[in-house]
């Protein structure tokens, strides 16, 4: 039996990791162990971990490691904190092999924290880049704690080799948050109306917005313009909440006083996967800076508003239009998002993440499986590309 240890931090790894939890839970031989830390265990963040606990799931440890600040200081606390709370963790039980997923800051200590452990890595979602976020920093760092690679595109694989992994580690993929965009039964606007006491006609902006990490001192002004170019749009609002990141609580804040002023705004604390894929077809479009806007939406079809540097870099579809922070840019890519034309000239549009038949947990699984935990695994070598 090959123990598969998951590490999950919150809301919206856990959305991607569904159909690869589903998958490693029953394939005969592998033993899924859980670790939860970071939003998860938060209830400012809606204390998510019952949403694993729901799914039945096996929680092997659960790491605290949030403070009640968001400042840099605090950030780098925690990321101390994952450190040892994962370290203490695989003292007490280590997994034949760890999977992480992302860029986020909670992410990186359990990759850290398994490097002296000789625990074997494997990485979901490396090789992308955002600009704007020091999450570019921790992914491409997370690459080089990890031994396999499981990335979306034929682009990310050539990035991480790059990074100087050798191929033999990388797979391509494809992203697994579209494993269950056929299968996933959808709900009716009305239970969606019902359960989270929104409003879907006419049809809603769907708004998320995460602080710029590597211009988290301009945060104010940027919400300030988003919310701003918002006022304006004769249309209901529906956030979700940002994540814990520097100035994630001053963005809260600024969302909640907005929509505690209208009667068509709300704040969806957590949608879960069903929910939020049953929103995508219903809403208007997508504002904001959210990774969903970039992977998940071109496979509804959904136009997307992105907003500054934090996706900068990232392959997109033909639904995305980027714009800048000022609310009079913001407005005119809404407006432009919305039209009728847009909409139809997008609906067709491909999804440049959707691997074969939207099969990626299986093809991890499979590797996971097959994949001997020997020296070649745990000894690295640095891959040199012929530049000649």
């Amino acid at each position: 039996m090959k123990s598969i240890g998951v590490v999950t931090v919150g809301r919206s790894d856990y959305g991607i990791y569904r159909s690869l939890l589903r998958a490693l839970a029953a394939e005969p031989g592998l033993e899924l162990r859980i670790y939860v830390t970071g939003m998860h265990l938060a209830p400012e963040f809606g204390a998510t971990v019952a949403m694993i606990e729901a799914d039945g799931y096996p929680i092997c440890e659960r790491i605290e490691t949030l403070l009640a600040s968001d400042s840099p200081e605090s950030i780098g606390k925690a990321m101390g904190l994952g450190v040892i709370g994962f370290s203490q963790a695989f003292a007490r039980s280590r997994p034949d092999l760890l999977v992480v997923l992302g860029d986020r800051f909670d992410m990186y200590p359990a990759a850290l924290a398994a490097l002296p452990f000789r625990i074997p890595v494997a990485h979901v979602h490396g090789g992308e880049v955002t600009f704007g976020a020091i999450d570019d920093a921790l992914r491409h760092s997370i690459t080089k704690l990890s031994h396999l690679h499981f990335v979306a595109t034929e682009t990310y694989a050539r990035r991480v080799e790059q990074l100087g992994e050798e191929p033999w580690r990388v797979t391509v993929c494809g992203a697994p948050a579209l494993d269950d965009l056929e299968s996933q039964p959808r709900l009716s606007p009305s239970e969606l109306q019902a359960r989270f006491g929104i409003v879907l006609s006419p049809a809603p902006l769907l708004v998320t917005f995460h602080p710029v990490t590597l211009e988290h001192e301009q945060t104010p002004g940027q919400i300030t313009e988003l919310l701003a170019a918002l006022a304006e749009v004769d249309l209901p609002v529906i956030f979700t909440a940002p994540n814990a990141d520097t100035a994630g609580r001053l963005v809260r804040a600024a969302i909640e006083q907005f929509v505690a002023g209208r009667e068509r705004a709300w704040l969806v604390e957590n949608f879960g996967q069903q929910a939020y894929f049953s929103m995508l077809p219903l809403a208007a479009a997508m504002v904001g800076n959210s990774s969903s806007g970039i992977i998940e939406a071109a496979s509804f079809g959904l136009p997307v508003v992105n907003i500054g540097n934090r996706q900068a870099g990232r392959t997109r579809g033909a639904n995305v239009i980027d714009s800048g922070h000022p609310r009079a840019e913001i407005l005119r890519a809404i407006r432009q998002a919305v039209s009728p034309e847009f909409r139809a000239s997008i609906r067709s549009c491909e999804n440049p993440y959707r691997g074969v038949h939207g099969a990626a947990a299986a093809t991890i699984v499979t590797r996971l499986k097959s994949e001997k935990l020997d020296a070649r695994l745990l000894e690295k070598k640095f891959h040199d590309l012929d530049v000649r």
